[in-house]
């Protein structure tokens, strides 16, 4: 698995793209998870399609507009539990966001904290819009990614106003 970082724009913690040279396996913010692994740096033409592809998405993203694409990408370990709230967490508009219990209460599940467990999970952080996720109320809850970040990015999509 390769590993490139993305610099984002001030205000920020920088990104590790993962991939395993077709595909994204993971998106996470630098620091927020194990950062053992040597992180590569590309350059020209050595550049995978798909680091091209998602870096294309973030800039997009970071200008504060939703990307019209979708990078390829693969999960490992996706039980159906998982795959079933983060196809919701998927469909969270850009500017949106729900709560856990909302999102149980969608599946039909009793408990928002299994919900919680399986964003929590999430490897393709931004492109599956976990931050887009509250807790009860519109509180703020743990963010893998950090919450000065997610506080960040709610504030580029516009949904927070403070």
């Amino acid at each position: 698995m390769d590993t490139f970082l993305y610099p984002t724009p001030e205000g920020f913690d920088d990104l590790l793209i993962y991939t395993d040279g077709e595909v994204l396996t993971g998106l996470l913010f630098a620091g927020s998870h194990d950062d053992t692994n040597v992180v590569e740096t590309y350059h020209g033409a050595s550049l995978p399609n798909i680091i091209r592809d998602t870096s294309q998405w973030l800039d997009i993203y970071f200008s504060g507009c939703q990307p019209d694409f979708t990078p390829a990408y693969r999960m490992e370990g996706l039980t159906p539990f998982r795959k079933a709230v983060l196809d919701v967490v998927r469909e969270i508009p850009f500017g949106r966001t729900m709560t856990y219990g909302e999102i149980a209460k969608w599946l039909s599940v009793r408990s928002a904290q299994a919900v919680g467990g399986a964003v929590g999970w999430n490897p393709i952080c931004l492109i599956v819009p976990c931050h887009r996720v509250m807790g009860a109320n519109g509180n703020f809850t743990g963010y893998g990614g950090g919450l000065p970040n997610k506080i960040a990015l709610l504030k580029l999509e516009g949904s927070l106003m403070f």
